[in-house]
C-alpha cells in the first residue's frame, strides 16, 4: 500500500525541534512530496534514504524474547505496597531482585525537601532486612525472587520516603503517606480486570487514573488481573503497567479465576503479603482479609471457592463478623464473581445468596467486582426512594482491559429483585472514589477521561444514607416528589411530602400548582421546606379553604437545583 505525505525542509539548517512552535518553518522552503511502499525513509539533507541506503543486507527487527524483556537482575523491580493491619503507623513493600536473602533490605525515613546533593541527617534513615524472601520457578527458563519488608513505629499521615535493594543496588528513592489514625479524606481507585492486552491497552488506563488522583492512597484491583495465573510474562506486564505508581499507592487485590490453574498462583502470596487476618483456613490466606484505613473497612473476599461449601461457609461467618462489628463509618467489600451478572448467562448463586443478605442488612457502602468485561452499577429495587436517590447497597462491575463482553440487558440483575441503573459494554473505565467525612463520591471513567457514570452517597451519624445521582438537568426536573395521599379535602387537610436528591441544607419552595396541560394557571405557595444531612426533604403541606378551590393540582417543589413535582393531587371541598 503506498501513502504519500509532505514535508517541509529549511535551508538555514536542521537544528530546530519539530515541535517548537516558535519555528514554523516557513522560511526559504522547498516542499518534497515522498511515496512510500510500508518501508520507512529518513530524509537526510533533502535526499531520501531508505534500507537500502544502509545496505543490502539490513536485518529486520525481531520482537524480543520475553526471557529477555522480563529477567530479573539485582536491581529491584516490581516494587509494589501492600497494607498492614495498621496502616497509620505501620507499611509493607515488596520487591523482585537477585539478591541473597541476608542481603535483601530496605531504608526508609521522613521524606525530606531534597537529596542528592543533600545528605540525609545522621540517624534520619533507618535499615531493616527483608522479613520474607520467595522464588517463584517460571516458565522462562529463570527463578523470580521476591522479597517483603516491613516498616514499624510510623507516624500517622506523614510523608516517608524508601528505597530497597541489598546494600549496593538500590531501588530510586520513593514516597508514600501513612493513613491517618481516623477518618480524614482521601481517594482511592478501582479497577475490574486487566487480565488481557496488558503490554499495550491497559497503561494507558492505569496512567490516566493516577493522573486523575495522584494523591490516591489505595488501587482496589477485583481479580484477573492477568489471564494465566502462572505466566511470568504476563506478571511483568502488570507490574510493567502500573510502574512507579504500584510502588508509592498501596494495592488491595483479590485473585479472579484467572489467578487460579490446579491451585492458587505461585506468584500470589510472594507478591502480595496480605494481611492473614481472614476467616483461618489455610486456602483462603491472603485472598480473604481486611485492612481499616482511615474510615473505611476494606474487606477481600475469594469467590473462587463458591462451589466449597466450607469454604464458603467460612467466609460468609467471617464476613458478617467484620460487618456487625465494624467502628469505621464506610465499608468497601471486594471480590471477582459479581452478585448480579451483567454478561451472559453467568448467575454467581452462592454468592448472591450467602453474601447478599449480610450486605444489606449491615448497609454495605461499595460492592467492587469484575468478572463480565463490561460495566454495569445497580441496587435493590426495594430500596429505590425517588427517580434518583436509593438508600441501599450500590454493586458495581468494571473492566479495565482490552478484552470486552456483551450485555444481557440486566437479565441477571432483575431475575433477582435489583435493577441495573448505568452499564456500559466495549469499553475500558477506572473509578476514583473520594471518601469524606459524611459522603463518598464515585466517579467512572472511560480510558480517555471521560465521564461515564457517577453518584454520591451521603451518611449521617445514624447510619442512615442516600445514594445519589450525579446530578443532570434531565434528572432535576420532573415527577420525582412522593406524597402520602392523592386525595385531600381542602378544608384544613395534609399532605406529607417527600423529596430526594438535594445539597444538605438546601431550601425549596413549596406550592400547590395548576396547569392547563401547557402553561401554570394557579401557584398558590404554601411553605418553604429545607433538606437535611442526607438531601432528604420533608414537609407536611397544609390546605387553607379561603385560598384553595376544589380541583387538580401537583406540588411543586423549587429550589436552586431541582424543579421537581407529585403526582395529581384531587382536593375536594
Amino acid at each position: 500500500m503506498e501513502r504519500a505525505f509532505t514535508c517541509f525542509l529549511s535551508s538555514k539548517g536542521y537544528g530546530s525541534p519539530v515541535n517548537d512552535v516558535r519555528s514554523p518553518w516557513t522560511h526559504a522552503s522547498r516542499r518534497v512530496k515522498i511515496t512510500t511502499t510500508g518501508v520507512a525513509v529518513l530524509v537526510v539533507a533533502g535526499v531520501v534514504a531508505g534500507p537500502a541506503a544502509f545496505g543490502d543486507n539490513a536485518t529486520p527487527p525481531v520482537k524480543v524474547p520475553a526471557a529477555e524483556v522480563h529477567k530479573p537482575s539485582a536491581i529491584p523491580d516490581r516494587i509494589l505496597l501492600t497494607p498492614t493491619t495498621t496502616p497509620a503507623t505501620s507499611q509493607k513493600v515488596t520487591w523482585r531482585a537477585k539478591a541473597e536473602a541476608p542481603y535483601a533490605q530496605a531504608q526508609f525515613m521522613e521524606a525530606p525537601r531534597a537529596l542528592g546533593d543533600v545528605a540525609p541527617a545522621a540517624g534520619a534513615v533507618t535499615s531493616v532486612q527483608a522479613e520474607a524472601t520467595n522464588s517463584v520457578n517460571t516458565s522462562l527458563g529463570y527463578a523470580s525472587t521476591y522479597h517483603t519488608a516491613q516498616f514499624t513505629g510510623l507516624k500517622p499521615a506523614t510523608r516517608y520516603t524508601y528505597r530497597v535493594g541489598d546494600g549496593t543496588n538500590w531501588s530510586p528513592w520513593t514516597d508514600f503517606t501513612t493513613a491517618a489514625a481516623e477518618l480524614k479524606p482521601f481517594s482511592f481507585i478501582y479497577y475490574g480486570d486487566a487480565q488481557n492486552y496488558i503490554d499495550s491497552a491497559v497503561p494507558r488506563v492505569f496512567r490516566k487514573a493516577f493522573a486523575d488522583r495522584p494523591e490516591a492512597k489505595v488501587v482496589v484491583n477485583a481479580g484477573d488481573l492477568i489471564d494465566t495465573a502462572n505466566s511470568e510474562e504476563q506478571w511483568g506486564q502488570w507490574y510493567q503497567a502500573g510502574s512507579f505508581i504500584d510502588a508509592q499507592v498501596n494495592s488491595i487485590s483479590v485473585p479472579g479465576n484467572h489467578e487460579y490453574s490446579n491451585g492458587l498462583s505461585n506468584f500470589w502470596r510472594p507478591q502480595f503479603p496480605y494481611p492473614d487476618n481472614g476467616p483461618g483456613d489455610a486456602a483462603l490466606k491472603q485472598t480473604a482479609y481486611t485492612v481499616d484505613y482511615q474510615g473505611v473497612r476494606f474487606i477481600a473476599l475469594d469467590s473462587n471457592v463458591q462451589s466449597d461449601a466450607k469454604l464458603m461457609a467460612a467466609q460468609t461467618a467471617w464476613l458478617e463478623g467484620l460487618l456487625k462489628n465494624n467502628p469505621n463509618k464506610w465499608t468497601a467489600v471486594t471480590f471477582h464473581h459479581p452478585v448480579y451478572s451483567t454478561t451472559g448467562s453467568r448467575n454467581n448463586a452462592a454468592v448472591r445468596d450467602q453474601w447478599g443478605p449480610l450486605f444489606e442488612k449491615y448497609g454495605v457502602d461499595l460492592v467492587l467486582q469484575g468478572h463480565d468485561h463490561s460495566y454495569g452499577r445497580g441496587n435493590k429495587t426495594e430500596n429505590r426512594k425517588s427517580v434518583t436517590t436509593h438508600n441501599g447497597v450500590t454493586y458495581v462491575v468494571s473492566v479495565s482491559g482490552g478484552k470486552m463482553y456483551a450485555l444481557n440487558n440486566g437479565a441477571n440483575w432483575t431475575g433477582n429483585g435489583a435493577e441495573p441503573v448505568a452499564n456500559s459494554e466495549r469499553t475500558q473505565l477506572y473509578q476514583l472514589i473520594d471518601v469524606e467525612k459524611d459522603q463518598l463520591r464515585f466517579e467512572a471513567r472511560y480510558a480517555n477521561g471521560e465521564h461515564f457514570d457517577g453518584f454520591t452517597v451521603r451518611k449521617n451519624a445514624k447510619g442512615e444514607k442516600t445514594v445519589n445521582e450525579i446530578r443532570t438537568p434531565e434528572n432535576s426536573v420532573g415527577e420525582h416528589v412522593t406524597v402520602d395521599k392523592t386525595k385531600v379535602s381542602n378544608r384544613l387537610g395534609t399532605v406529607d411530602v417527600s423529596a430526594f436528591g438535594y445539597d444538605p441544607g438546601e431550601s425549596a419552595t413549596v406550592s400547590m400548582r395548576r396547569t392547563d396541560g401547557k402553561k401554570v394557571i394557579l401557584q398558590l405557595p404554601i411553605g418553604v421546606a429545607k433538606a437535611d444531612e442526607l438531601g432528604r426533604l420533608r414537609h407536611t403541606a397544609r390546605l387553607n379553604p379561603l385560598t384553595m378551590p376544589k380541583g387538580t393540582y401537583v406540588i411543586h417543589l423549587e429550589s436552586k437545583n431541582q424543579k421537581i413535582t407529585s403526582p395529581v393531587i384531587t382536593v375536594t371541598n
